[in-house]
């Protein structure tokens, strides 16, 4: 059987980007059980009320949804238990500090397989206002318009 190549998303958090502004986006690995892969690799994960968190010098994901895998026996997995995050030890401290000190949150963006193995792409983000939103809104509506604008002044000549 030859191994997987290339990424496949499982799941993405779309209103990470509408609710934070987004620093800086590290890529993770994730330590998961059998059925939990079998899971993810079927496609079925939410993120949308994940976050990640740092204990003792280790890296957390928290609250992120996997549904039990539907042929799995006794010895299926908790749907939202707390799974182990991989990384450097210099990327932790620094996730640590700036989370600490800076007001930071850490968020997860997405789940995917890459070459086969399960990560998870999270963010360094700090927390949007109600006005840092509608103004975010307003530039892609004004982005928008000025794109079909331009379309449509095409189209006439």
């Amino acid at each position: 059987m030859p191994r997987e190549s290339g990424q496949k998303v499982v799941a993405t958090n779309r209103k990470a980007r509408h609710d934070y502004h987004i620093e800086d986006v590290y890529e993770c690995g994730l330590v998961l059980t059998g059925t939990e892969v079998k899971a993810l690799r079927a496609g079925r994960a939410s993120l949308v009320d994940g976050f990640a968190s740092i204990e003792y010098g280790e890296a957390y994901l928290e609250n992120v949804h996997i549904p039990e895998y539907t042929q799995g026996t006794w010895n299926n997995h908790a749907m939202r238990r707390k799974r182990k995050m991989l990384l450097n030890k210099q990327e932790i401290l620094k996730l640590a500090r700036e989370v600490k000190e800076s007001g930071y949150t850490l968020i997860p963006l997405s789940i995917y397989f890459k070459d086969g193995r399960a990560k998870v792409e999270i963010a360094l983000a700090r927390g949007k206002r109600e006005y840092d939103k509608r103004q975010t809104l307003k530039e892609q509506q004004d982005t928008r318009e000025a794109a079909r604008a331009v379309a449509t002044k095409g189209k006439e000549w």
